[in-house]
Formats: structure tokens, C-alpha cells, sequence
């Protein structure tokens, strides 16, 4: 099911120590967790690895991160060049697993499964070091993906996809079983912008709110009309969503109208047009909607990553990679989902497909991402590491080697 095997003590293809090695790579990663832009000690123990793989790690000037290039075998004919993409950062959050190789920082957690996806990227290049493949590969290991609007679109700036035709990342899902992949073209995550709005007025009396301008009653009325304005103004099919998160107005009295108010929230949108042009309707909206008060506002839009559009040969390149990995019933669907990531930079920039990846072992409790008892089974990481070899020794339009 998961390739070629042997029984060699060193060969990446014999199961037992391949399994191991990954198991200890991930747990050493997932003990030690770092923030976004901080993850220096976790560049250095991967470079560290590829090293003693025979390969030349090469740091991002942004500090952290890395990237690397394994060649093609020799006599090797292909002229097109594959990346694969993990990422390395960790959430600011306590753990509460209960693992014995839990988070030894404070306050810091791989509780979305970065710590997997950097090992069985490891376990990538050293089965494409082991079997050189049919084309030169690069191996990506990005920071800072937990942050807005990501460590990807600094790297990409930095050249990293330059010369490159197409790129595969996967995400552990923790409601999918181990051994099932969900795999879609299109869109498969959403666009995600921040929009912070602050309402001035002199502030007043509640007896005379004809004397002042109501922040309470314009805050209301923003929450409400906003939304309903991009419901009316924009395609339902396009999947946007502006909900809010939070809501603030000064002052605790309830005869006082308070001088200021707040709105913050997150617009999402399954659209990249709707993620390229939505900043300009909702500036107009904000006007339009505090005009008749007399309120001063002031918008904070904050533009987010762009949707992963996954690229529909891409696509079949992956399916056909679970086929040969996991087999048949490997091959499952995925969602659209309203989440970001910052994948999307780089299906910017070259066609890519970004998979859904199961985690979970089918019969303990299942714990969401981003959630401090957040579990995997670590059976999966040996197949996602041959799913990311397979995928690059594919030729693209032809589904063969």
C-alpha cells in the first residue's frame, strides 16, 4: 500500500524505521514549539536533517524558514520542476493533550498539526534522497502560516516558486480517518480580511440624542445594514460572509450616549473577485450607512489572504497519488471551507492543489484544530510522507511515471 519495501535497517522504504523516525522528527518538533517569524531552533533542526540527508537547506532572509532543492535522478529527461510545502509554526495557546511529549513552552502549541506536516515532508526528501526522482523537487518548509497574511507570500516574494510549475501541501483534518484524503479542484479554502470600524461622534445625553450623534444606534445599524448591503450587492454564489466578532461602545451609564463605539469582524469569501474588489463596497457601504448621522468614521479594512484555488489537473495528479499510496478508497472529497490559508500566495503566483489530510484514528474522541487537546494518530504520517514523494514523481497530463 505504501510503495516499494525492504527490510535495509537505513532504507527509508523498509516501514518499521521509516515510521520511527517520523514519529521522533514530529514529536521532537511538537515538545518544542515556536510562534510565527520565532521558529529558530525549528529552521535549525530541519536544516540539521537534510543535512545529514546529503542536501543544502537555504534560510529565507525573512529569519526563519527554509527551503531546499533535491535533483533529479541522473539521466533524468523531465524539465519541470515540483515543490512540496509544510509549514513549521505553532499557535499561541496552551496544550492540554496530556501527551508525554507535549509543549514544554508556555503559552505556545502545535495544536494544528504543523509539527506532522514538517515530518513527513522530512520523510519526503529522504525517500526522494533514497530514490532520486524523475525531476528536480523543491522542498518548501515555511513559517509563519498562523499569521495574517502570512509567511508565504514573503517567501514567494523572496523567489521561491521562481521556476517552478506546480506545488502540493496538504492539512491534517482531524474529522477525516487515517488512510482517506480529501481531494477537490476549485476553491477549497476562503478569502480572509479583518475589517475594524471606529465611530466618533461629541457624545450626549440620551434625553436629547437630536443634540449629538448616536455611536449606539449607528453601531446597530452598521452591524445589521453592512451585512445585509454585501448580501444585496454581491453573487450568493460567490460563499461571502461578514460576521462580527466583536462589538464595543464607551461608557456604562444608560442615560449617556458614549463618544465612541467599535465593530470588529472578518469578511470572507469563497471568491477571488470578491477578495480583490470587496474593500471598495464596503468603504462605500460604511459611508452611505453613517451619512444620515452625522458619525464619523473610520475604516480598518486589512486584506487577508486570497482563496486556494485548486488547479484541476493538479488535482488529478493528487487523486492519483492517494490511489497509489493508499489505494482506492484513499480517495475521498473535500469542502469548501470559510477558513484562510496562506497557501493560496503561492496558487497565486503557479497551479497547485492543497489536500485534505485524515488524521484520525476512527475510534478516539475527535478534537478540532486549533483546540488545546487537539490529537492525530501518528499511523498517518508514514503515508502522507510517501503521498508527497508520489505526487512528485508524477508527470503532469499523463498520470504516469
Amino acid at each position: 500500500m505504501f510503495g516499494r519495501k525492504s527490510t535495509e535497517k537505513n532504507d527509508p522504504h523498509a516501514e518499521g524505521g521509516f515510521q520511527d523516525r517520523l514519529a521522533q522528527w514530529r514529536r521532537h518538533i511538537h515538545t518544542h514549539p515556536e510562534l510565527s517569524y520565532e521558529e529558530e531552533r525549528t529552521t535549525d533542526f530541519i536544516a540539521g536533517e537534510l543535512e545529514k540527508m546529503g542536501l543544502k537547506p537555504r534560510r529565507f532572509d525573512l529569519g526563519t524558514g527554509l527551503w531546499c532543492d533535491v535533483p533529479a535522478a541522473k539521466g533524468a529527461t523531465a524539465k519541470d520542476v515540483v515543490a512540496l510545502r509544510a509549514d513549521i509554526d505553532a499557535l499561541p495557546m496552551d496544550e492540554e493533550s496530556g501527551l508525554d511529549f507535549a509543549s514544554r513552552t508556555e503559552g505556545v502549541a502545535h495544536t494544528c498539526g504543523h509539527d506532522a506536516h514538517t515530518a513527513m515532508l522530512l520523510g519526503a526528501a529522504e525517500l526522494l534522497v533514497a530514490d532520486p526522482p524523475p525531476r528536480p523537487v523543491r522542498l518548501i518548509f515555511q513559517p509563519a502560516e498562523e499569521t495574517m497574511p502570512g509567511g508565504a507570500k514573503e517567501c514567494v516574494e523572496e523567489g521561491v516558486v521562481k521556476g517552478v510549475d506546480r506545488i502540493l501541501a496538504l492539512h491534517c483534518d482531524p474529522h477525516r480517518r487515517v488512510g482517506e484524503v480529501g481531494v477537490t479542484a476549485g476553491p477549497i479554502t476562503s478569502s480572509n480580511a479583518k475589517v475594524r470600524i471606529r465611530l466618533e461622534s461629541d457624545g450626549g445625553h440620551t434625553a436629547r440624542p437630536h443634540e449629538t450623534q448616536d455611536t449606539v444606534f449607528s453601531t446597530a445599524e452598521l452591524a445589521t445594514g453592512l451585512t445585509a448591503v454585501l448580501d444585496r450587492r454581491l453573487d450568493p454564489r460567490s460563499g461571502t460572509v461578514l460576521t462580527w466578532g466583536a462589538l464595543h461602545a464607551g461608557g456604562d451609564a444608560p442615560n449617556v450616549i458614549p463618544d465612541h463605539a467599535e465593530l470588529l469582524g472578518t469578511l470572507r469569501s469563497a471568491d477571488r473577485d470578491v477578495w480583490a474588489t470587496a474593500e471598495d463596497l464596503v468603504r462605500e457601504a460604511v459611508g452611505d450607512l453613517t451619512a444620515p448621522y452625522g458619525i464619523r468614521a473610520e475604516l480598518e479594512y486589512t486584506q487577508g489572504v486570497p482563496p486556494v484555488v485548486n488547479d484541476a489537473d493538479c488535482a488529478d495528479l493528487a487523486t492519483e497519488a492517494v490511489r497509489r499510496v493508499l489505494g482506492e478508497d484513499g480517495v475521498g472529497t473535500a469542502d469548501q471551507s470559510s477558513g484562510g490559508e496562506d497557501f493560496a500566495w503561492y496558487t497565486e503566483e503557479i497551479p497547485g492543489v492543497y489536500l485534505r489530510y485524515g488524521v484520525w484514528d476512527g475510534t478516539s474522541e475527535e478534537t478540532d484544530l486549533h483546540h488545546p487537546g487537539f490529537m492525530l494518530d501518528e499511523s498517518a504520517l508514514e503515508p502522507g510522507a510517501r503521498l508527497f514523494d508520489a505526487f512528485a514523481r508524477l508527470d503532469r497530463g499523463s498520470g504516469e511515471d
